[in-house]
């Protein structure tokens, strides 16, 4: 029974420990990100593999990212601009950022 009840508590402590990341991809899906960005390849804009990549080992990313997702930015990436989002709130977007920076 022990046992089992360790088992369990593993297991809830897995589930939970990755649920930001599922709820992080499942709010890029509602802001409407995936239309043009994937987790591991380019579609119109950069994968988010390859921007965290990009961003490694700097400390400001997470604003940097943050201010692209709702003003938008052009240059960083190649000729097409990324349009604003002015829909997604301040704190949507650094959950946001944080999450792309999180993509290995």
């Amino acid at each position: 029974m022990k046992h089992v009840l360790i088992t369990c508590a593993l297991s809830a402590t897995a589930l939970f420990s990755t649920a930001p990341a599922f709820a992080d991809l499942a709010l890029a899906q509602s802001k409407n990100c995936m239309a043009c960005h994937a987790v591991d390849k380019k579609i119109v804009g950069p994968s988010y593999k390859d921007v965290a990549a990009k961003y490694k080992g700097d400390k400001a990313a997470v604003d940097k990212l943050a201010t692209k997702i709702i003003k938008g930015g052009s240059g960083s990436w190649g000729a097409i601009p990324m349009p604003a989002n002015p829909q997604v709130s301040e704190a949507d977007s650094k959950k946001l950022a944080s999450w792309v920076l999180a993509q290995k």
